[in-house]
């Protein structure tokens, strides 16, 4: 690790002006909660000479359910007050489960919803500081025709990671808005529309956060009538653990029928994958029959990669699980 100025600001414009300074070349790097900025220090993956510590700033704190039932999740809300919010448990159950699978509970405990939304890949290549590959500046996927058993099977190339967030998956399937502040002001967008696939822009991120914007909070809608979420999250490991993928599907259905859905994958493509679970079903019976053709559609488009052919049957066996509980 490289010696860096670590920089206090008072406010969040003192911020914004620090990160505008050198946010487009990676000299001056934003420090959240740290569970990944410091491993990528530690890697030598990223060299800042400045790193803007946003812990305290009054703009990025508190989480409140409003009157209407709509959710604020400030930025620096740690992952253990979602996990520990019993309203939430109730309305957005999805999204307590979700913050529940993440790491350890000591991580949990200084780990922020920002920096889970913003974390970087963890693909191997990627966190190997001697593998110059794409998302690196480099010419080369290493995982392409190397060891990609943790990869993409879905939306990938030329770059195969995959998005390792879980409450984003979640968060989307809440049709989460996100605000971000920078030089130019304050502008809102949905969470699925932040993230990006390498196809389609910088190789160098997964997301479309301006140069010296700061990402100060997370908006969710109030639970439409009925509304019923689960998060499923399959891991190789019981314990602390990224997915090899995962399912967090919110649904409303009355009779049977399907009225409203929302299905979005984890950890089998480089931002989460969105499946268009209202048109499969077309507003008729969640039934078994329905329920299969939501599954077989949701990795109709996967190609898989030498090592990781198990994610389709795994991510389909996912969803099944994830509608039988909840039609």
């Amino acid at each position: 690790m490289i010696d860096f100025e670590l920089f206090r600001p008072k406010g969040l414009r003192e911020a914004v002006a620090a990160l505008a300074e050198g946010d487009e070349d990676r000299s001056v790097m934003v420090l959240a909660g740290g569970q990944d900025l410091v491993t990528e220090l530690k890697e030598h993956l990223v060299e800042p000479r400045r790193v803007v510590d946003l812990a305290g700033l009054p703009e990025l704190a508190g989480l409140a359910v409003r009157a209407d039932g709509s959710v604020r999740i400030g930025a620096n809300v740690t992952i253990d007050e979602l996990a520990r919010h019993d309203g939430l448990r109730r309305t957005h159950t999805a999204l307590v489960e979700a913050a529940e699978s993440i790491a350890s509970p000591q991580i949990r405990s200084v780990a922020t919803v920002g920096g889970n939304l913003n974390q970087r890949p963890r693909c191997w290549y990627y966190r190997n500081e001697d593998a110059y590959c794409l998302k690196k500046g480099g010419s080369v996927c290493f995982a392409a025709n190397g060891l990609n058993k943790y990869n993409a099977i879905l939306g990938g190339g030329p770059s195969y990671i995959v998005h390792p967030s879980d409450l984003a998956p979640a968060l989307i399937a809440f049709d989460a808005t996100v605000e971000l502040v920078g030089p130019s002001g304050t502008r809102t967008l949905p969470l699925a529309d932040y993230y990006m696939l390498p196809s389609e822009g910088n190789l160098l991120s997964e997301t479309r956060r301006q140069p010296g914007e700061v990402l100060v909070g997370v908006d969710v809608p109030a639970p439409r009538a009925g509304l019923a979420s689960t998060y499923l999250k399959f891991k190789e490991r019981e314990s602390y653990d990224w997915a090899l993928a995962a399912v967090a599907l919110a649904v409303v259905v009355d009779n049977g029928t399907l009225r409203h859905g929302r299905l979005v994958l984890g950890g089998v493509a480089p931002k989460p994958w969105s499946v268009p679970i209202e048109t499969i079903v077309g507003g008729g019976a969640l039934d078994a029959v329905a329920q299969t053709r939501v599954a077989d559609a949701a990795v109709a488009d996967a190609k898989p990669l030498a090592q990781n052919g198990y994610k389709v049957p795994l991510v389909r066996g996912l969803v099944a699980r994830a509608l039988r509980s909840l039609a």
